[in-house]
């Protein structure tokens, strides 16, 4: 293929060198097979794929955000071997060049494209394709925001404008929040049910009512997480949604769930299927940390999330152990749970559970009305139910009487494999709390668990102006101490 494109190119270049441009040369210079344009059915599958699988964790060893990242840091998962690869809090320039890479250019200009094609002025306008990219262009955004802090958000994108931008300024995070906020609203309205169809829906299979719960749903866990910092703002919003049902659906069940789900045909298969099945890695075990808090409630869904060891028991090891240590656990800590590395397994963006959590926080600070704890046990309910386990009888009695702390814990617990948005959680608030560092585990980052991803090198090398506005907007240095807009503590 290689081959044939260079002698193409150079019979064009002969070609023009010898004046042969006739009137039909626009004709004859275009490819049927490589349209200038992709259309929104194609572009749509392909962004959705290459984003979540990003977020999701990659298979690919040193860029693994979920794997070798937020699972360790939020001790869901500990290192048996290679503890430097995350579990100490150290990670490579791959892993924060390519997570920003990937959403930006797999992602976020993808979606753009579909914007830009779907619009009233596009080629081809149908605004159910303009609501559903601009929902996850939207979460697409939420993720980069919430791992480096100020990102070019107002004039990303525009490299093919008219006026094309190829250095974009930076925006704080509370501006990018709101544009977001604003976009998901847009969004809701751009979906019709009973509008025009669409088709390569990977995650809903063209239901536009769940694409309209998505957005809804996703709006609420936005203003959630800012209101602290924009209390008025986030309450206005909360309060739209949900004192109009109709107008703004959000997720009722489950069944609406955003996920993808997973094929058992490779390349589309379950990312942590591909490293720990078809890569045969076997680095990861649960974490002390994980197990003792699920031992400790008599939570079943450990079941689920954990395989016993060979003694029939469920046990962890510490994180940041140095490998000399790790590797003596491997005969008694528990594995991920076998449900995990299926090749079906679905890549989980949002959940039922999560809302009604998100909403029991919301009722026990105040900012909507409704009982907290009634939120609270729905949430716990359907985490359980999730995964096809039945809730114990006593275990709301375990639980106790609902707390913020409770309910933050219950999330951590809930958001398991969807670890980058539970350290996201835990930035925020400090919950749950983590127990004392094991004496014999050895941590970079001066021992502190990440607080943010450092920029890539390519911005320092191709938008090093903007790059440090934006570094300055944080409020600190590009590392991973610099605590972010929303952090609470």
């Amino acid at each position: 293929m290689k081959s044939y494109k260079i002698i193409a190119v150079i019979a064009i270049l002969l070609g023009l060198s010898m004046n042969s441009c006739t009137d039909e040369f626009d004709k004859m210079n275009t490819d049927p097979n490589n349209p200038t344009s992709i259309s929104p059915q194609y572009l749509l599958p392909y962004a959705i794929e290459k984003s979540v699988d990003r977020y999701w964790g990659s298979n690919i060893r040193f860029e693994r955000l979920n794997l070798d990242g937020a699972m360790l840091w939020i001790q869901y998962l500990s290192r048996n071997i290679y503890s430097n690869e995350g579990d100490n809090y150290g990670i490579t320039p791959t892993f924060y060049n390519n997570t920003w890479k990937s959403f930006f250019n797999d992602g976020l200009v993808n979606f753009q494209s579909i914007i830009k094609q779907a619009g009233t002025s596009g080629k081809t306008p149908n605004t159910n394709y303009e609501g559903v990219a601009l929902v996850m262009r939207t979460w697409v955004f939420s993720v980069l925001t919430d791992l480096y802090g100020a990102i070019p958000y107002t004039q990303a994108l525009k490299g093919t404008d008219g006026t094309p931008v190829y250095t974009p300024e930076y925006d704080a995070m509370d501006k990018v929040y709101a544009g977001l906020l604003n976009d998901l609203k847009t969004a809701n309205e751009k979906l019709v049910v009973g509008g025009p169809a669409i088709s390569g829906d990977i995650l809903y299979e063209g239901n536009i009512l769940k694409w309209k719960k998505f957005a809804n749903s996703l709006r609420l866990r936005l203003a959630n997480r800012q209101a602290a910092k924009k209390s008025a703002e986030s309450k206005a919003i909360m309060a739209e949604i949900l004192g109009d049902p109709t107008k703004y659906p959000i997720f009722s069940s489950n069944d609406d769930n955003a996920l993808l789900k997973n094929t058992a045909t490779r390349p589309s298969n379950n990312e942590w299927h591909e490293v720990m099945v078809m890569g045969s890695r076997t680095d990861w075990s649960m974490s002390k940390t994980f197990v003792d808090k699920l031992t400790g409630l008599g939570d079943t869904r450990l079941s689920v999330f954990a395989n016993q060891n060979s003694a029939g028991k469920y046990e962890g090891i510490p994180n940041g152990l140095p490998d000399a240590i790790a590797t003596t656990y491997l005969s008694s800590a528990s594995t991920l749970g076998s449900y995990f590395m299926q090749a079906t397994t679905p890549s989980v963006i949002m959940t039922y559970s999560e809302l009604q959590l998100i909403l029991a926080e919301a009722a026990i600070d105040g900012d909507i009305s409704g009982d907290a704890n009634t939120y609270f046990q729905k949430g716990i309910a359907a985490s359980f139910d999730q995964y096809k386990v039945t809730v114990p009888v006593n275990y709301f009695a375990t639980v106790g009487t609902v707390s913020r702390e409770k309910i933050l814990d219950q999330k951590w617990i809930a958001l398991f494999g969807n670890a980058v948005e539970a350290w996201t959680e835990y930035r925020r608030t400090g919950y749950p709390v983590m127990p004392a560092k094991d004496p014999r585990a050895v941590f970079e980052n001066d021992g502190i668990l990440p607080t943010r991803l450092p920029y890539p090198t390519t911005e320092y090398s191709l938008n090093r102006i903007n790059l440090d506005k934006g570094i300055t907007i944080n409020g600190g240095v590009d590392n991973m101490k610099t605590k972010l807009w929303w952090a609470e503590k």
